[in-house]
């Protein structure tokens, strides 16, 4: 054997963990302040997209714009949940990481601060004077009276032969282990508000109703424990919608307020109530709230067919394309007209004024001279029978807009239709009436058994880490000998020496007071 082979022989080898260790690595690992730390982070950082992408769940409206506006971004943004932040793969997997942290990071801390608690402060060091805080004092302080005047300064005190040692703080770490427990907690009803509750939009038009009934949902997101008999039997009528709007100024158009008015039955037999609806103050039965969360117009039409018979007529709700003057585009189906079934494409104007270039825009949100542009008619199979989901905001699919068959109406494009005017259709297809102007809102209802506890979970969080921050953890030693008595004292949190020293005058002032001043 040579000399290198007996080295590498001898050399020593580096254990292997094997699964065990790796498991037992991959748990510390987990479960350390660190990681909860960073965890904690990346979930914060994880809700920032929810706040700035548009979220199917509370505005479905501006996710359809962002999809119109936006086509390949969106089938992105789609492909990796971001207009389902809360609800994601991804944030559930922080969610769930920072919960199993915690839960490891505070059952071992609890058993070690359940023996801290137990075990009595420590005996006096010989040598006080070494300590960071320091004083001598002169009388007759005996080591009893010294232990009973730290007593009325709430320390937890132990006595010896001549010696004295006093330990307070202990709320400290309380408070360190509370904000944890508060903050699983919080995790905890949210998980609570996700199996037990439900939220869902829902667009209303003036002069229609909504009944709490999964059925009426636009969308609808049930708990995984939620089903049809769960949700609170209320339901209301949109009577009126009233916006109002800065007429002057810089900030013209922009709003300042709007209300829906309600008539609510909060149960099936109860009496119907008035309710104003408006922006942060929600409708509350029950524990489910409606939010109203956003409005727009529903102009109102008439198409005749070629036939004379009516194949549509009602409010047509538009989806918003400028959010200053509110310009939105409107879809007119009629797929029961003969002999040709009708589609329009249509814009709505809320305050229609004529520009130099002969086109028409809006300049202001109001309904102040609503007009109607139509962009254009078309004829043929819509596809509503083919059994496929549609938009109502689309007139049809790019395969089936290349076979319907444009109604042409002479090379001019024709003025805005002002409420009662009417669009004769080439050939005697038909016509379009603009009747009147009718507004809608959009609504979320949520049912979330999770909100009070998550609240009350956060504000413990809040009294916990004041108690963490602003309580330290300190010791105070005498030692009585000779008719001398020494005191010692230290803090044991880090950065709160400067701090305590004002309190450890204090202390020695009190213990050097006499009997009559000490109370």
């Amino acid at each position: 054997m040579t000399v290198e082979e007996l080295e590498k022989e001898q050399a020593p080898k580096q254990a292997r963990l094997g699964l065990v260790g790796w498991l037992r690595w991959v748990w510390r690992t987990l479960t350390s302040m660190k990681t909860a730390l960073i965890l904690l982070f990346l979930l914060a950082l994880a809700s920032v997209p929810g706040s700035l992408v548009p979220q199917r769940g509370v505005e479905p409206d501006k996710v359809a714009r962002f999809y119109q506006q936006y086509p390949t971004l969106a089938e992105w943004y789609d492909r990796v949940q971001l207009f389902e932040v809360f609800t994601s793969v991804w944030f559930a997997a922080i969610y769930l990481l920072l919960f199993t942290s915690l839960v490891g990071c505070i059952i071992p801390r609890t058993l070690t601060y359940a023996r801290e608690l137990r075990r009595r402060p420590p005996a006096a060091p010989r040598n006080l004077s070494k300590l960071p805080h320091h004083a001598e004092i002169d009388g007759d302080l005996t080591a009893e009276e010294a232990a009973r005047r730290l007593r009325r300064l709430r320390f937890r005190v132990e006595t010896g032969d001549g010696w004295v040692s006093a330990e307070k703080g202990y709320l400290r770490e309380t408070g360190n282990l509370l904000f944890h427990v508060a903050l699983l907690g919080v995790l905890v009803a949210v998980a609570v508000g996700s199996l037990y509750g439900y939220r869902g939009n829902v667009l209303v038009v003036e002069g229609d109703g909504f009944a709490n009934t999964v059925a009426a949902y636009d969308r609808f997101i049930p708990g995984n424990q939620v089903s049809a008999e769960s949700l609170e039997p209320f339901s209301f009528e949109l009577r009126d919608f009233k916006a109002t709007y800065q007429v002057q100024g810089d900030k013209r158009g922009q709003e300042l307020d709007y209300s829906a008015y309600l008539k609510v039955n909060d149960s099936p037999g109860a009496p119907a109530r008035d309710y104003e609806l408006k922006v942060n103050e929600p409708l509350e039965i029950n524990g489910t709230q409606t939010y109203l969360i956003g409005h727009g117009y529903a102009p109102v039409f008439k198409v005749t067919d070629g036939k004379g018979q009516v194949a549509f007529e009602g409010p047509v709700p538009c989806l918003i394309e400028l959010k200053p003057t509110l310009t939105s585009g409107c879809v007119v189906k009629a797929p029961d007209a003969q002999p040709t079934q009708l589609g329009f494409l249509l814009r709505f104007l809320p305050t229609s004024v004529p520009l130099t270039d002969g086109s028409y825009a809006s300049a202001f949100p109001g309904a102040v001279n609503p007009e109607v542009q139509v962009l254009g008619v078309f004829g043929g199979d819509l596809g509503v029978r083919s059994g496929e989901p549609q938009s109502v905001y689309e007139l049809a699919k790019p395969e089936v807009m290349r076979k319907l068959k444009p109604l042409v109406m002479g090379t001019k494009v024709p003025k805005p239709l002002a409420v009662g005017q009417k669009l004769d259709l080439p050939d005697g297809t038909g016509k379009l009436e603009f009747t009147g102007v009718k507004e809608w809102i959009t609504l979320q209802i949520a049912y979330d058994p999770g909100r009070f506890p998550a609240l009350l979970a956060s504000g413990t969080a809040v009294v916990a880490i004041a108690l963490s921050l602003m309580i330290r953890r300190r010791r105070v030693f005498v030692r009585v000998k000779d008719g001398r008595a020494e005191v010692g004292g230290l803090t044991r949190t880090e950065g709160s020496a400067a701090g305590f020293a004002e309190e450890f005058a204090d202390i020695v002032k009190v213990l050097s007071a006499g009997d009559k001043d000490a109370r």
